[in-house]
C-alpha cells in the first residue's frame, strides 16, 4: 500500500564516476545495492534517456542483443518491479519510474542526474556573452570530466554513451580555451587546449586553440613549435596539412617573430612575395620589410640568407 498519494522529491544521481544514488529518504545506494547487473544496466538505460519512455523490446535488445532467453518481458517487469521498491519505496506507482505506452520512462522532474545538469549547463552557455559562457562552461567540466558509466565495461551500448559523453567534454575544453583567449586569460587558454590535444591528438580544433593561445600570450616559439608538430601528426597519421584556421594563426605567429628579427623579417618578407606570385595572390606581406620587393630582388635575398646559413654550418 502506498505510504502518499504523492512524491515530490526527487532522487539524486550520479553516472559520471562512481555510480551512486541518493534516494528521496536520504539512503545512499550504490551498483550491489540494486540486486544485480540486469536491474542496474535497465535504471542506466531510463537514465540515459530521461523524460522519454523506452520500450520493454528495446529494453529487452540492448540486455540481451539477439539472445533474449524465453519469457524475456517477463523478467524484464521483474526486474523493474524490484527497481521500484529499492529506489522509491513505498511510491512505486508515484515515484520517478513509470509505466508508460508499452515501456519505462523517468520522470524527469523526479530526478536530479548530473548528465542532465552537464549539458543543461552547456545550454545555457550557448545564450550568454563571453565572460558569462567561461564560468558556465567551467562548471559543466566539473561535473561532466569524470568517465560516463565507468563501471559498465562490457555493454557496447555504454561504450557508444562513453565515446560521445568524452568527445563532448574535449569539445568544452577547446571552447573554454578559445573564450580563456578571448578574455585574455592566456594561462588558463594553454591549460584547456594542452587538455584537449593530449586527450585527441587528431582534434584541429585544439591545436588551433593551443596555437592561437600561445600567441595571446606572446609565446611566439611555444606557438610555432605546437604547429610544427601537428603539422608532423597529421601528415604522418591523416596524410594532409592543417587547414586554414590553424594556418592563418602559423602565419601570423610568424609575422610576429619577424617583427622582433629583422634580418628573418627581411626573409620572411621574400617568401611570401614570391609565394605570392607564384599563386597569383597580392597585397601579402611584412610590414617589417623594409624594402619594395621585385622577384628578382625577392631572390637575392633568400640566395644571400642561404649562403650565409652554409657557411654558418
Amino acid at each position: 500500500m502506498e505510504q502518499n498519494a504523492g512524491f515530490s522529491t526527487p532522487i539524486s544521481v550520479r553516472l559520471l564516476g562512481d555510480f551512486q544514488i541518493i534516494r528521496a529518504d536520504g539512503v545512499v545506494l550504490r551498483s550491489p545495492d540494486l540486486g544485480g547487473c540486469k536491474t542496474r544496466l535497465i535504471l542506466e538505460i531510463l537514465l540515459l534517456q530521461l523524460g522519454t519512455p523506452v520500450s520493454k523490446d528495446r529494453l529487452i535488445e540492448l540486455l540481451w542483443g539477439g539472445h533474449a532467453p524465453d519469457g524475456a518481458v517477463a523478467t524484464v517487469e521483474s526486474y523493474v518491479s524490484g527497481l521500484r521498491r529499492t529506489i522509491q519505496p513505498g511510491h512505486t506507482r508515484t515515484g520517478p519510474l513509470r509505466t508508460s505506452n508499452g515501456g519505462y520512462v523517468l520522470d524527469s522532474a523526479l530526478v536530479d542526474l548530473d548528465l542532465a545538469r552537464f549539458h543543461r549547463l552547456i545550454r545555457r552557455a550557448d545564450r550568454c556573452q563571453n565572460a558569462e559562457a567561461y564560468r558556465l562552461l567551467l562548471q559543466s567540466l566539473e561535473i561532466g570530466s569524470s568517465p560516463l558509466l565507468s563501471h559498465e565495461l562490457t555493454s557496447e551500448w555504454a561504450e557508444s554513451e562513453r565515446t560521445s559523453q568524452a568527445a563532448t567534454v574535449q569539445e568544452i575544453q577547446v571552447r573554454v580555451s578559445e573564450l580563456a583567449t578571448i578574455l585574455g586569460k592566456t594561462g588558463e587558454a594553454i591549460r584547456w587546449a594542452q587538455t584537449a590535444v593530449t586527450a585527441d591528438c587528431l582534434n584541429e580544433r585544439a591545436w588551433t586553440a593551443l596555437v592561437t593561445a600561445f600567441e595571446g600570450a606572446s609565446l611566439y616559439t611555444e606557438g610555432l613549435s605546437a604547429y610544427e608538430r601537428c603539422r608532423r601528426l597529421f601528415g604522418r597519421e591523416l596524410g594532409c596539412v592543417p587547414g586554414p584556421s590553424l594556418r592563418a594563426a602559423h602565419l601570423r605567429l610568424l609575422r610576429q617573430t619577424a617583427e622582433e628579427e629583422s634580418e628573418l623579417a627581411e626573409v620572411l618578407n621574400a617568401l611570401l612575395y614570391l609565394g605570392a606570385r607564384l599563386n597569383l595572390v597580392s597585397g601579402i606581406g611584412f610590414s617589417g620589410g623594409g624594402r619594395d620587393l621585385s622577384s628578382e630582388g625577392a631572390g637575392q635575398i633568400l640566395d644571400s640568407f642561404l649562403r650565409r646559413a652554409r657557411t654558418a654550418t
